[in-house]
């Protein structure tokens, strides 16, 4: 790789070919600054009119061409021309930091960041600063506000930033402005073929050079969609407020970050820390509470349609049924046991209303004090399951009591949910009454970081479904263990269709750049009311745990499938759910993965592998493991005759002898995959 030297450039716009008005060819300021090791460059200036735009090569490509930055506001002429670039301030930082739980425990955080302040001309001499931060595997960027009489406030009616991608190639996405939220099968398409799309959006440029658009720390802001303009050029498409802004802030502040990760393979996206590097870090201190775990739980039974979550003769969280299940736990190795339906509301219309939920009192048929404390006396956490139907209004009327009780009941975790049409979430206003929103407007960003930090205070950790999507707070607020925010395996119970074979292959490369998901696998009974049944076979849903990264992770089907399977149950109990290291050791997006996860507790690894509905023969050279170290190779595979579609539960069970000198053939069936767990022996024979 060839170094360069950070330059900062006063020259002109030759050194940036932004395009523009002649004017513009003249005598713009430019800046540029590059990332440690040199591979990326990011440059700024201004055109003839005044607006700032930005560029982005990398080994001296170009992957993003001239774009704007900038805002339109609904209260003050807009932040979009007429500017004037200060002299930029350029640093570096590299530091090494752990985090308390996650897919690795170490993270360096090596950038150069370059400040650009821009200041307009005319008598208002409003200022915006637009900081880069740039890393070796891509960058992130904001806009800070100090503080300035003609600017104490920021309403945003439109981000003007853009992304005008160099390349032609494909992209990977989902809709943006429909009604299911983030639950949506990708599309593969032209990049010039994207409509309104969610971020994160994954591309692969004809040259092969992988790109994923997201941002990070969206901790009080709208979230960003994008919208393409025209061709390959993308806008910011802010998630609407509850006025005619889809932001309101109060200068001084700051955005989140736009991201844009960049790598020669999909692999190593999925191996890089940026987002979470762009987060500031721990602000709880001790989150020893805050504990990875696997867990059972009454929710299958409802997406099967056996038991409801609303009272009556076929009520799935009853005392006897909930005992049933942490006595299981216990005599298998879980930590936790997750109960949907045990409070008071499910009865009636609760979709979209949530009304009359409470998240203190449970139904008659369920003894609350009697099951919690026979989970303290068996070593197993009680997860309670706090749906609101959409309703966060109500939720944060009661979610400080119920806190409080789950912290004297001794439960750390909860899982929340907010089922509604995206549109139909209900905030609480500036007026203390509540209004509809949507579930990744600002409003909705204000109401989860009041539920995470109330939750902290009473230490417990938070699993969101319908949530506002991950940017990288698990950072600052690790009790942000997890979340759903994409098409869980609950579709594969009822869907019409459910998840497609290579739906998995997908997540991978998508929505899993942005954190954890809890995708809850695990299913053995593979019929069920969607017409094609559960699209994998028994070895990939093994593989899941390893491949679909979450630090609370379920086993999620029916008790009796598995102690009617106990031979390949046992991966499940076995694989660890908390990790030192993560190594991606082939993958193209949407095609097929193969990682491979070294245990935070041991010295154990463990390796998933798994494809879309073509059959496949991958490779995996263990070089990850110990060298001159003897490992045994718990192998569960597809079985020569395994298909997704005929013979979904035949599988092999083996084990051998291996060292790190070794390749493993990874033979996958349709819709297949390969898990495995190695275990050290010891040292290897001479």
């Amino acid at each position: 790789m060839i170094a360069r030297r950070h330059l900062l450039a006063m020259a002109g716009a030759s050194l940036l070919p932004l395009g523009g008005t002649a004017a513009a060819q003249t005598a713009p300021l430019v800046a540029k600054a590059a990332s440690p090791d040199g591979t990326i460059e990011v440059q700024i200036a201004t055109d003839g009119d005044g607006r700032p735009l930005y560029s982005v090569t990398r080994l001296g490509a170009p992957v993003i061409t001239a774009s704007k930055l900038g805002f339109i506001l609904t209260d003050a002429p807009k932040l979009e021309r007429g500017f004037r670039l200060g002299a930029p301030v350029i640093r570096s930082s590299d530091e090494t930091w752990e985090q308390p739980w996650g897919e690795r425990r170490t993270i360096r955080n090596r950038f150069t960041e370059m400040r650009v302040p821009l200041t307009e001309r005319g008598a208002l001499a409003r200022r915006m600063d637009v900081v880069f931060r740039i890393y070796d595997d891509g960058l992130g960027f904001r806009y800070e506000f100090l503080e300035q009489a003609a600017l104490p406030a920021l309403n945003v009616g439109v981000e003007l930033t853009e992304f005008t991608l160099a390349e032609p190639g494909e992209a990977w996405w989902i809709p943006a402005w429909e009604w299911n939220r983030e639950e949506y099968l990708y599309n593969r398409t032209a990049i010039d073929a994207v409509g309104a799309a969610q971020t994160p959006m994954t591309v692969r440029a004809a040259s092969g050079l992988h790109v994923s658009i997201h941002e990070a720390a969206c901790e009080d802001y709208a979230g960003m969609n994008l919208s393409r303009a025209e061709g390959r050029r993308f806008r910011a498409a802010l998630t609407p407020g509850l006025s005619a802004a889809a932001v309101e802030l109060t200068v001084p502040c700051v955005t989140p970050w736009r991201t844009l990760q960049i790598t020669d393979t999909a692999g190593e996206l999925v191996e890089s820390s940026l987002i979470l590097n762009l987060n500031e870090p721990n602000v709880l201190g001790d989150v020893s509470w805050v504990k990875p775990m696997k867990y059972v739980g009454i929710w299958w039974d409802m997406h099967l349609d056996r038991k409801t979550w609303a009272s009556g003769p076929r009520h799935g969280a009853t005392t006897d049924y909930t005992i049933r299940h942490i006595d299981f736990a216990a005599e298998h190795g879980f930590d936790g046991v997750l109960v949907e339906g045990w409070n008071v509301g499910w009865d009636g219309e609760w979709f979209g209303n949530g009304w009359d939920y409470s998240f203190t009192q449970a139904y008659p048929d369920f003894d609350l004090e009697r099951v919690a404390a026979h989970a303290r006396a068996k070593g197993v956490q009680l997860i309670s399951h706090h749906e609101t139907g959409g309703n966060g209004h109500h939720y944060e009327q009661q979610m400080e009591a119920a806190f409080a009780q789950m912290e004297r009941l001794g439960q750390h975790a909860v899982k929340t949910g907010y089922v509604a049409d995206a549109g139909g979430a209900r905030v609480t206003g500036p007026d203390g009454k509540p209004h509809l929103a949507w579930h990744e407007g600002q409003p909705m960003a204000r109401h989860h970081m009041r539920v995470i930090k109330a939750a902290a205070k009473h230490k417990v950790a938070i699993n969101a479904h319908e949530p506002f999507k991950d940017t990288g707070l698990r950072r600052k607020y690790p009790n942000m263990i997890t979340r759903e925010g994409a098409r869980g395996m609950e579709f594969s119970a009822w869907g019409q269709p459910g998840n497609p074979p290579e739906h998995e292959a997908n997540l991978v490369f998508t929505r899993l750049l942005a954190g954890p998901m809890d995708y809850t696998p695990g299913i053995f009974g593979m019929e069920t009311r969607s017409p094609d049944g559960i699209a994998t076979t028994w070895a990939k849903q093994l593989a899941l745990y390893v491949v679909i990264y979450s630090p609370l992770v379920m086993a999620a089907d029916l008790l009796e499938n598995y102690e009617a399977n106990p031979e390949p149950f046992r991966f499940i109990k076995d694989v660890p759910v908390d990790w030192a290291e993560t190594r991606v050791l082939n993958g193209e997006i949407g095609d097929y993965v193969t990682i491979a996860r070294k245990d935070r507790n041991s010295d154990v690894w463990a390796l998933g592998s798994l494809t879309d509905e073509n059959p496949r023969v991958l490779t995996a050279p263990l070089t990850f493991l110990d060298a001159g170290r003897r490992y045994r190779a718990e192998i569960y595979r597809d079985a020569p005759d395994a298909h997704w579609k005929t013979n979904r539960e035949a599988i092999v069970i083996e084990s051998r002898e291996v060292t790190s000198a070794d390749v493993l053939p990874l033979r996958l069936a349709p819709g297949g995959g390969q898990a495995i767990r190695f275990v050290p022996l010891g040292r290897a024979r001479r």
